[in-house]
């Protein structure tokens, strides 16, 4: 069954219309994509001089072995050929003074590369980010059912930042490097080229060996770049419906398939580790065996009289700067081939053309739209779904001025015919036109602006009401209206859509924010601000999928008159599972299965006796016996105001406050880091001494290397005893080679493996403790989903900054630099401390650059965050942004918050620049010191020159290191902030803590089910000043079926919220068989509830899988997922689709429509068994025909349990053993539907109100 091809029994033509919906071409990204894509002439030409500044900057680093040569040929001449004292100390003096020169040089050029370099990363990162999101707006529907909008977020964030760290510093650190390589060879050709042509060889041995793990470094980077991003995909998609994770109990197996991704990307990494640890190790032994080589040959050499002592130092130095150049090389080129890999999806998104291309100008305009819409014979296929025919040869004629309902079963292609107008998706045959003009043809952004779509789920976006329903003017000839123009349109649709009231009311107005999703306002609040939106926007053709589901019956009445003025002269489809709101329809289209099963209007529909006469009767509501008169309806909507006014956090805990602001020192971090890695710890103690053991070749081989000087030091005469002398001491040379080929590879391969597994854990740690968070948490306006799954993925991936390569490149440099300094100071004391004195120096100027790029990485972190934040709100909106065109907007907004950040990221990167000069070029003033002064106890025979060599060598190497440790502080810097994002979340001990054991612990199977509301007070943690509940009073009886009916925000979902325990209240007690809540085990009294919600929630995986979440019982047979379906009158449907049970539901069950998600969590629900089940408009999303199955069931699993439905629709209520009417969060009054008839009261007028004939 699964390895049917799911394209079988399609025409060729239709597979390639699928296919080019969904899929993309891989394109070829090297580094000159990465650098030049986005780069204007000016900018190329910077590069270009940035490229010249670092090379400069490298070429004058080995120039101070040709000082080096010249002051050893005066060693020789003074004390082998006889100089006098004076003579000597005159030209050590006038050499010395080079050394300055030198430093002047090498800060001017290393200050302009560094700050050239990083501000033309930023600038260019920041083009990359912007053209990627302007890519991802561009493209079609179904390329979003194959992409989460988690793996968008992890590209436009983790991805993007490897880029620029690939494009940044590090670039100009390879080019110093390889200028300082060239400079080396020149250097030596120059003063002895046969002995230089013969140090080549192991120059090519070297590049060979880094070009092959380089290829593997790339190879496994790759594939540990597409892990991540299905690990995000996951954590996006369990952070955003984490309502529902919580009401189920299934953190446990979400962070398990999370931990899944993790493992996978952990292997990828690892082996990228390796082959980091084969390029290091191949570096680090060859250079040794050169030195080896070098000085056996130029011991021949000289006792051939072919060089002098001086040339043949000078080659010495030179080949050795060039090997520790290519050292450097190694970590950087890693980096490179990150930003190459990230680059890889990135510029594939970027360089897709979208067979459906909202950006292009190409496509007809019509000069008038009368709305004359003909589908002709139309075959229709999902691209995610291409095994399963939605419509088949469909045809439909809607006339100017008409409005046409679709009703009919879930599935039944209704929200389709929405989507093919819209133009998300290819038709695979037939034809759709518009005033007879084939919409293919059409322009696709001008189509889409005579369109106006309200759908079944309203997506508002995270700024003020205004905002959001000004949006509706894009595209029209009030888009650039003056402000006062706008505000009076805005204000008259709001109006129309029955919201200017309650928008009033709140503490902002119409500049009230809305919040992440539109979470702070209630679901009818927010489907008449979308309402609002599609009026303003005044279309020709207004698009509504079932635009009042969301509403109370009172507000849907007064919203329903606004929609039918709305519809007046233009063009109307409206879908609807309540009949109630299409029964004006000039024409009711009846749909099963993709066909036209009947249509007319609602009169004749109803005199046909066919299947919308069932539908009908379905629908319609018990009538009172009695024929008593009405009452006069109250014409005033109550509504409980909601006041937004500082989102502020007063009940959450002391420790949850200062989220994101405790500072933590180093030492508590290195701690804290320590905690995760204790299982590592011999890995960690192995990988340290192999780091230890890699660290003290240097200042041992300046032991031989002053060895080899020394007996170069020699008359003529004593050449065959110097060559005796230069074999044994290459032979050590040899033997270090080997030595610290073993180490650098265990060190780096070890550590890399401590490291990742370190990552892993906490990456497992911060997703587990987001799921630990109260509710409250995710309520607050800067922990979006979107925030927190970029977060997630960065800051793990940060703290790698001090493990792997760098953290065994740190330890290596630390170790050189207190060895150098030791050995320098036991050889010749006087010289170790001038020449360690001015260490601290060096480590001064790189903290001080730590310091500076801490600052701009925390600056650069929060403005990053906040644009990802927005990429990912609206690309997970992307249906309303493209019914909108808001496309271009987005993009315009997200580049002008990446163009902010990089204006103001000048002046810092211009400072640290500067302090970065000054640590690399530093050294040559600390060789100028020690030959001065070595040269003035020389000159006094203070010293010999052996131990002058060493000093001079081991502090020298020493320095140099001190330097390089701070390259790394751009990783450091990462990674401590990461440390202590991370440190302050796993700090926070929520209030509703299900890892706690603390409370009465309950078994399911004895709840009872009565609850009772106690004069219960609550106001939500982020909106303090606002009262919902305010002194709930109700009492639920065991076993009783319950319903919550009411206007919106009256503070129905609050109790179901209570309930849950998603929150406590601010006073008073809910008590559940006579136990307050409070004192319950949080854990057990979960499993004896199921909650339903309004909009369902599903989770990438198979419609089994979803089910299954229900559950906490891990043995769970196939027939109670099927009878647990059956219940829910889904399990026909998934029996009848060719993967069955097995069918993949699509990132947040994008590949089912509405209904059938909403059956699929009900089943869910179902195979808990639960004593207590809350129905948050459980049947909302169903057809009538479906609704009255699964509410015959849910009528039949209520029994012998506790239910509790909040229902706007009350048909769905009308058997309840107890209805509670709610207003202004308190029960207005209660009984059973034939008791409150009587009363004539609040809910005698809402039944009125939906009655569907008089």
């Amino acid at each position: 069954m699964s390895t049917k091809d799911p394209y079988e029994g399609l025409s060729e033509e239709s597979i390639a219309i699928l296919k080019a919906q969904t899929t993309s071409e891989p394109v070829n990204v090297n580094y000159r994509t990465l650098l030049l894509r986005y780069a204007t002439p000016l900018d190329k030409a910077e590069i270009l001089v940035s490229y010249v500044f670092s090379a400069c900057a490298g070429a004058c680093l080995p120039l101070f072995t040709l000082i080096f040569g010249s002051m050893t040929n005066e060693f020789v001449r003074y004390f082998v050929e006889g100089a006098t004292p004076a003579e000597f100390g005159h030209q050590i003096n006038y050499l010395a003074r080079y050394f300055i020169y030198l430093f002047a040089g090498i800060f001017a050029f290393s200050f302009l590369e560094t700050y050239m370099h990083v501000q033309m990363g930023e600038k260019l990162t920041g083009r990359i980010r912007a053209h990627y999101l302007e890519a991802i707006m561009r493209q079609n529907i179904g390329f979003f059912d194959k992409v989460g909008a988690g793996e968008i977020t992890n590209r436009i964030t983790t991805d993007t930042n490897l880029i620029q760290e690939g494009i940044s510093e590090k670039a100009g650190l390879i080019v110093s490097s390889i200028a300082a390589i060239i400079s080396a060879f020149i250097i030596g050709f120059i003063k002895s080229w046969k002995l230089t042509l013969i140090m080549m060889s192991s120059f090519f041995a070297l590049l060979f060996a880094m070009t092959t793990a380089v290829y593997f470094v790339v190879k496994f980077a790759k594939l540990a770049i597409v892990s991540d991003a299905k690990a995000s995909s996951v954590a996006e998609e369990v952070l955003g419906a984490i309502r529902n994770v919580v009401a189920f109990g299934t953190q446990d197996r979400l962070t398990q398939k999370y931990d899944d991704r993790l493992v996978v990307s952990m292997k990828y990494h690892i082996f990228r580790g390796r082959g980091s640890a084969a390029a290091i190790a191949s570096v680090w032994t060859i250079a040794y065996l050169n030195y080896a080589l070098s000085f056996w040959e130029g011991s021949r050499l000289v006792s051939w009289g072919q060089v002098n002592v001086g040339n043949i130092m000078t080659v010495l130095f030179a080949v050795m700067i060039g090997a520790v150049m290519v050292g450097n090389v190694a970590p950087n080129l890693q980096a490179m081939g990150s930003a190459i890999a990230s680059g890889q999806k990135i510029f594939e998104t970027i360089d897709r053309v979208p067979p459906i291309d909202s950006f292009s100008d190409e496509g007809q305009k019509l000069d008038q739209v009368h709305g004359h819409i003909q589908l002709e014979h139309v075959n229709f296929r999902y691209p995610s779904r291409p095994d399963v025919s939605v419509l088949h040869d469909f045809s439909l004629e809607i006339k100017p001025g008409q409005t046409v309902a679709l009703v009919g079963a879930s599935g039944s292609g209704k929200s389709t015919i929405i989507g093919i107008l819209e133009r998300f998706y290819e038709i695979l045959g037939g034809k759709v036109t518009i005033d007879g003009v084939d919409i293919s043809s059409l322009n696709v952004r001008w189509l889409r602006q005579q369109l106006a779509l309200v759908s079944q789920e309203p997506t508002l976006f995270g700024v003020s009401i205004y905002e959001n329903i000004a949006y509706g003017l894009i595209g029209t000839p009030h888009e650039n209206a003056d402000p006062e123009k706008k505000r009076q349109l805005v204000e008259d649709a709001a109006r129309q859509a029955n919201a200017y009231d309650f928008i009033q009311d709140l503490t902002d107005g119409f500049e009230t924010n809305v919040g992440d999703r539109g979470f702070l306002l209630s679901g009818g609040q927010k489907q008449r601000i979308a309402i609002a939106r599609a009026i303003v926007r005044e279309p020709k053709i207004l698009l509504l999928d079932e635009a009042t589901s969301a509403l109370d019956t009172k507000s849907e009445g007064i919203v329903q008159d606004a929609l039918d003025k709305a519809a007046a002269d233009r063009t109307t489809i409206v879908i609807a599972h309540r009949l109630s709101t299409v029964k004006n329809a000039d024409l009711i289209v009846v749909m099963n299965k993709g066909s036209i099963v009947e249509q007319g209007t609602h009169h004749e529909l109803i005199e046909q006796k066919g299947m919308y006469f069932s539908l009908v009767n379905s629908q319609t509501i018990m009538k009172q016996n009695d024929d008593g008169s009405d009452t006069a309806a109250d014409d005033k909507l109550e509504e409980d105001v909601v006041a937004i006014q500082s989102l502020t956090m007063s009940s959450f805990s002391e420790d949850e406050e200062e989220y994101n602001t405790k500072e933590q020192g180093i030492i508590e971090m290195i701690r804290f880091v320590y905690s995760y890695n204790k299982e590592e710890t011999t890995l960690l103690l192995i990988g340290g001494a192999c780091a230890f053991v890699g660290g003290i070749g240097y200042p041992g081989m300046a032991v031989i290397f002053a060895k080899c000087i020394e007996a170069f030091m020699t008359p003529p005469s004593g050449y065959p005893h110097m060559r005796s002398l230069i074999n044994t001491y290459t032979g050590l040379f040899f033997m270090i080679a080997m030595i610290e080929m073993v180490a650098f590879y265990a060190e780096i391969s070890i550590l890399t493996l401590a490291g990742e597994r370190l990552v892993r854990k906490l990456r497992l740690a911060v997703f587990k403790q987001f799921l630990r968070m109260d509710i409250g948490f995710f309520d607050r306006e800067e922990n979006t989903t979107g925030s927190l799954t970029s977060n997630l993925g960065k800051d793990a991936h940060n703290v790698r900054g001090l493990s792997g390569t760098t953290f065994g490149q740190i330890l290596v440099s630390i170790v050189t630099v207190v060895a150098g300094f030791v050995v320098s100071v036991v050889f010749n004391w006087r010289m170790g401390l001038i020449c360690g004195a001015c260490i601290p120096i060096l480590i001064g100027c790189g903290f001080c650059r730590y310091y500076v790029l801490t600052w701009l990485n925390n600056r650069a972190k929060l403005a990053y965050e906040q644009s990802g934040s927005y990429a990912c709100e609206n690309t997970n909106a992307i249906r309303t942004v493209t019914t909108l065109t808001r496309e271009y907007q987005v993009y315009k907004t997200y580049k002008e918050s990446v163009e902010g950040q990089v204006q103001g990221s000048k002046r810092p990167i211009f400072f640290s620049s500067i302090l970065f000069g000054l640590s690399q070029s530093l050294s040559p003033l600390i060789m100028g010191l020690a030959f001065w002064y070595g040269g003035i106890l020389l000159k006094h025979h203070t010293i010999s020159p052996f131990r002058f060599f060493v000093a001079f060598i081991a502090i020298v190497f020493g320095s140099q290191s001190a330097g390089s440790i701070f390259t790394f502080a751009p990783d450091m810097s990462k990674a401590a902030g990461s440390t202590r994002n991370i440190m302050n979340v796993l700090a926070v001990e929520p209030e509703i803590d299900w890892w706690s054991d603390q409370g009465t612990k309950i078994d399911p199977k004895d709840v009872k089910g009565n609850i009772e509301f106690q004069n219960v007070h609550f106001r939500y943690p982020t909106r303090m000043q606002v009262p919902v509940l305010r002194g709930l009073n109700l009492s639920i009886k065991q076993g009783q079926y319950v319903a919550l009916v009411g206007s919106s925000g009256c503070g129905k979902s609050t109790t179901v919220g209570l309930l849950e325990c998603f929150y406590r209240p601010t006073s008073g007690k809910i008590l559940l068989d006579g136990l307050d809540l409070a004192d319950l085990n949080i854990n057990s009294y979960r499993e004896a509830v199921a909650l339903v919600q309004q909009e369902p929630i599903l989770f990438s995986g198979t419609i089994k899988e979803n089910i299954l979440l229900g559950t906490q019982d891990p043995d769970v047979t196939d027939e109670v997922v099927y009878e647990a379906a059956r219940k829910s009158n889904i399990h026909d449907f998934i029996m009848s689709l060719p993967e069955g049970y097995d069918t993949v539901c699509g990132s947040k069950g994008s590949l089912l429509s509405g209904g059938q998600k909403q059956r699929i969590a009900i089943a869910r629900a179902l195979i808990r068994n639960p004593k207590i089940l809350l129905l948050d408009e459980a049947t909302s999303a169903l057809d009538s025909e479906s609704e009255k199955v699964v509410q015959a069931a849910l009528d039949a699993a209520a029994k012998g349990r506790t239910t509790i439905a909040i229902a706007h629709r009350l048909s769905t209520i009308q058997n309840a053993d107890v209805i509670f009417v709610f207003e202004n969060g308190v029960v207005l009054e209660s009984g059973t539907h034939q008791q409150l008839l009587a009363n004539r009261s609040k809910y005698y007028e809402l039944v009125k109100l939906q009655a569907l004939e008089g």
